[in-house]
């Protein structure tokens, strides 16, 4: 009885959002931010958001987050007025904001009117293959969604033909964004990522700051493992994932001189206890903001998660546990890169091996110097400064 009140009322207030949108007049000094569709205060959109508020000229604008359950998360933003994702609130300043900056594809029930300015940041440089460019047989429909590829391509159409401005960190994401979201070159704007400024421009203070904000013991390295997700697993409320590691094995190893955490992607919906592994495995929320944990890590392991474009900017051993290789490559995704050949680090498929290389700090520094050259190139600090003077000068 309740989701069926929900999804009445949901179509209820989309009607009249759709009914009256055009006649709510935007206001040239209101910006919307939206991160991961209201997931938290995060990304690309929180270092804009950041840049814009620390600037005089912004003073006096209107900065909206649209954030799920703030209330209940007790997200306090400072500057900032928060409101509940997917409520009238909302699909008010959809109409009344003159700017939207967002890290995500939109829903198609969002309505744009020919003078609001849409800020498409995108949130992070694809290894896997997207949109237009996953190759599926004829017939496929996607796993969660349910739809059809050419339902799939339609939503992607439909949101790209709303930007008046798509981020792209590199000469590489630009080609692959031209391909993969079929949006003109002249809409991409090649900044590097806001997000990524902190990477450039942090110091020991800040480290030393996060690390007793996570209770991370200051006296042991910090392993950061960041597994995505994988599309044939999932359940009604979004995608999960099996853990494939043994924190038994990690803990009587590296456990002398190490600590993990665990940040899993966050589409990834289902919950690890690891009230077992206590202070030696510290699981992160999915929805929080991983740059902070990038700076107090000193190695990265991941699979085929997009986070080690970033990492790579610190410098630091990336290694890439792909114990499903074959499937994955195979059967879910296709990639962009040779990653043999273009990954800056090892792939490994078997753990005893990984945990080696770990112990042995057998990790080779010459591949992280043509990898950022090719993928990181404009990340120098300054891409929020150079976003904000694009678009909202």
């Amino acid at each position: 009885m309740i989701r069926f009140v929900k999804n009445f009322l949901g179509k209820a207030i989309k009607i009249c959002y759709r009914l009256v949108y055009r006649f709510v007049p935007s206001n040239s000094k209101t910006v919307l931010f939206i991160a991961f569709h209201g997931r938290g205060y995060s990304d690309n959109p929180k270092a804009i958001y950041e840049y814009m508020k620390s600037q005089p000229e912004f003073q006096d604008y209107h900065f909206i987050w649209a954030i799920k359950n703030h209330r209940k998360k007790n997200i306090k933003i400072s500057g900032a007025q928060i409101i509940e994702y997917f409520s009238i609130p909302y699909f008010y300043y959809l109409a009344r904001s003159h700017y939207w900056v967002v890290n995500c594809k939109l829903p198609g029930y969002v309505l744009k009117k020919p003078n609001q300015v849409y800020l498409q940041t995108w949130h992070g440089t694809p290894l896997k293959k997207l949109a237009y460019d996953i190759e599926v047989p004829k017939g496929t429909t996607f796993y969660r969604s349910g739809m059809s590829e050419e339902s799939m391509h339609e939503t992607y159409a439909q949101d790209v033909k709303k930007y008046n401005y798509m981020i792209s960190p590199s000469r590489f994401t630009t080609g692959v964004f031209q391909s993969a979201f079929r949006i003109n070159k002249e809409r991409l704007i090649e900044t590097g990522y806001p997000r990524n400024d902190i990477l450039s421009l942090y110091s020991q203070e800040d480290i030393i700051k996060i690390k007793k904000e996570l209770d991370i013991p200051l006296d042991k390295k910090v392993i950061l493992y960041a597994p995505t997700w994988r599309d044939n697993s999932f359940v009604a409320k979004g995608y999960t994932f099996k853990l494939e590691v043994n924190f038994d094995q990690w803990k009587k190893i590296l456990g002398n001189d190490y600590v993990v955490i665990f940040k899993p992607h966050y589409l990834i919906v289902n919950d690890f206890d690891m009230s077992k592994y206590k202070g030696f495995v510290y699981p992160i929320e999915p929805s929080q903001d991983i740059s902070s944990l990038y700076l107090i890590s000193d190695i990265l392991i991941t699979d085929y998660s997009s986070v080690f474009f970033d990492y790579a900017i610190l410098k630091r051993p990336i290694y890439f546990y792909m114990y499903d290789i074959e499937q994955y490559r195979d059967q879910l995704r296709g990639f962009y890169l040779d990653i043999y050949h273009d990954l800056p680090g090892e792939i490994l498929d078997n753990e005893d091996d990984l945990l080696t290389k770990i112990v042995e700090q057998d990790y080779d520094y010459h591949k992280l110097e043509s990898f950022n050259q090719r993928f990181n190139n404009h990340e120098d600090g300054y891409a929020s400064k150079r976003v904000v003077d694009i678009v909202f000068k």
